[in-house]
């Protein structure tokens, strides 16, 4: 005797593209990672926190699906400033004053490149949710 087989439902993606939390973790792991490896090779974030800006923010544009573009202009300065307070931390230990000086020279030395990526992004941002 056969008993009758039930036909498993099919999961398909309606989009293809990253979704919000994708869109967040794809872009804090990268920058965390770059500036991290930066600040201990250079002892500064520079040009290259500076490039995953730059590509997180184009990145996050291109590959994310419709509706994550508030995440995407959102997480790049977030992220950049938890993980430069971070690093700060793990490698110059508990010392207020310094990690403060740090903090805000590597915030300064990349604010241009944030400041486009965040206008590219916010742009993005506003442009879709105008049409």
């Amino acid at each position: 005797m056969t008993s009758p087989t039930v036909a498993r439902p099919t999961i398909t993606i309606s989009k293809k593209g990253l979704t919000k939390p994708g869109v967040v973790v794809l872009q804090t792991l990268l920058i965390g990672l770059i500036s991290f490896t930066e600040l201990e090779l250079r002892h500064g974030v520079g040009i290259l926190t500076a490039l995953a800006l730059i590509v997180c923010a184009i990145g996050g544009v291109r590959f994310g699906r419709k509706g994550s573009e508030y995440a995407c202009a959102a997480t790049p300065p977030i992220a950049l400033a938890i993980c430069v307070f971070g690093a700060l931390i793990l490698i110059d230990g508990l010392h207020p004053s310094r990690i403060g000086v740090d903090f805000i020279a590597a915030l300064a030395s990349v604010a241009p490149y944030l400041i486009g990526s965040a206008a590219y992004s916010w742009f993005n941002y506003f442009r879709t949710r105008k049409g």
